[in-house]
């Protein structure tokens, strides 16, 4: 390729010297993807990959297409192939790839024959250790096989329960003598990262190819891979990751995420646009009894959401201003009740994210029945201390306390690929034909049913 320079990382030739930023298309329509390609490159990608869900969708013609829309770039098929080493390399290869990855989990018999089939086609092999049982060893074992590149990632699931490739990239380097690439929920802080723990090829794909802005995005990673620097400030504690992913999507993002489970019936944001994301204090009153309520206040610690059933009642409310003051002082995130408030033109004027299924003039007695921190039911869903609870303008959605990094990260990805659908309906597409949903329906089995 003219102009082109042999990379100091990877002595290879690439786009630029230093490690090289590949954007992985892990979309399933082909048009989209070349679209989200062009706008990557102009960022600074320099590979470009056509990810396993797209050859899924479309085959070869994902390659083939890629290799004609961009000859003077990289394009590897990620193929993750585990049987048939030399027909599947072949296809690639004769499809318009440089590089084919493999799974490395492959036995060594596949690989030896994706080795001599990159021998005779002029390609690279690329190891993927997603899902290695003993990465560090079979690295070893593939370079020694010859395979060009090893690819620590971690699968999009796992980076849900907050897995990370990077440490195994950290393990990696200075162990096995071929290039190392780092794949898996990267973004500018962990890709920088990564480059850091010795990886020369960083390859992105959720974070560019899901973002209204694509160009602008992988700009952002292209200049922190460039210029990794050292980490900056402490580490932040799960806790910290939970609530800033929860506060930064919306609760459609995350009945989304949960497949339209975990949504409260019937409860309205007492104060319109306010957000809440916090541990559950879980109170179990009556109606109108506002003592446990008002007592979990003490309990309740910065950023918790105190979450109380009142036994059914919407004729009398078990909380009101004064509460919510008490609230605000220590610093508690917001309140959920399945039942009734009051003193809704003060709590509005403070603009403290209350949530209620009705609004009343009339308040209970304290007189000390029911129980804090206990399991309860609210609003029809089941909820338990320490569950995490996210509240918007669309309602209060319940997240199981083993679940909420998961979930919060699932409910960013549906976000960001909302995102993108949304930049691509304000360029002229629609819904459904940005979507293919002709070509996704379910299709109805038709023929005569077998009797019972």
């Amino acid at each position: 390729m003219r102009g082109a320079k042999r990379n100091r990382a990877t002595g290879t030739k690439g786009i630029r010297a230093g490690p090289i930023l590949q954007v992985a298309l892990d979309l399933l329509e082909l048009d989209r993807a070349v679209a989200i390609a062009r706008e990557a490159i102009a960022g600074g990608a320099d590979w470009v990959e056509a990810g396993t869900p797209l050859i899924k969708s479309v085959g070869m013609e994902a390659v083939r297409r890629l290799r004609a829309e961009f000859p003077g770039r990289e394009i590897v098929a990620d193929m993750k192939v585990a049987d048939t080493g030399t027909l599947e390399v072949e296809m690639a290869a004769k499809s318009g790839a440089g590089i084919v990855c493999l799974l490395a989990t492959a036995d060594d018999e596949v690989v030896r024959e994706a080795v001599r089939a990159k021998q005779l086609y002029g390609v690279r092999i690329m190891a993927d250790l997603i899902n290695s049982p003993d990465p560090v060893d079979r690295a070893l074992r593939l370079a020694e096989l010859g395979v060009d590149i090893i690819a620590a990632h971690t699968g999009i699931d796992q980076q849900m329960v907050g897995l990370t490739s990077v440490e195994l990239a950290r393990e990696l380097a200075g162990t096995i003598p071929v290039p190392i690439a780092v794949a898996g929920g990267l973004d500018a802080a962990s890709a920088a990262e990564a480059v850091r723990s010795g990886a020369s090829i960083i390859i992105v794909g959720g974070n560019i190819v899901k973002s209204g802005d694509v160009t602008g995005s992988t700009r952002r990673i292209r200049r922190a891979i460039d210029r990794p620097g050292r980490r900056k400030g402490p580490a932040r504690t799960r806790d910290e990751e939970i609530r800033e992913l929860l506060a930064g999507v919306s609760t459609p993002n995350i009945s989304d995420a949960m497949l339209r489970k975990g949504a409260m019936a019937g409860i309205l944001s007492i104060c319109g646009d306010v957000k809440m994301a916090g541990r559950a204090v879980t109170v179990q009153t009556f109606a109108g009894d506002w003592a446990k309520p008002v007592e979990a206040i003490d309990i309740a610690r910065p950023g918790d959401v105190i979450v109380i059933n009142n036994d059914g009642g919407i004729h009398v409310a078990p909380w009101g201003e004064l509460a919510t003051r008490s609230c605000m002082e220590k610093g508690v995130s917001g309140v959920v009740i399945d039942g009734a408030v009051r003193d809704v033109e003060d709590i509005r004027r403070l603009g403290f994210p209350a949530f209620a299924r009705a609004i009343v003039p009339n308040a209970g007695e304290p007189k000390g029945f029911g129980e804090i921190n206990a399991e309860i039911r609210c609003c029809g869903e089941t909820v338990r201390p320490g569950d995490w609870i996210a509240g918007d303008m669309n309602g209060v959605v319940v997240i199981p306390a083993e679940r909420a990094y998961e979930v919060a990260r699932r409910a960013r990805e549906v976000q960001k690929n909302e995102d993108r659908i949304r930049e691509e309906i304000a360029r002229g597409g629609t819904l459904s034909s940005i979507q293919e949903l002709e070509k996704w329906e379910k299709r109805q089995v038709t023929g005569r049913r077998r009797p019972p």
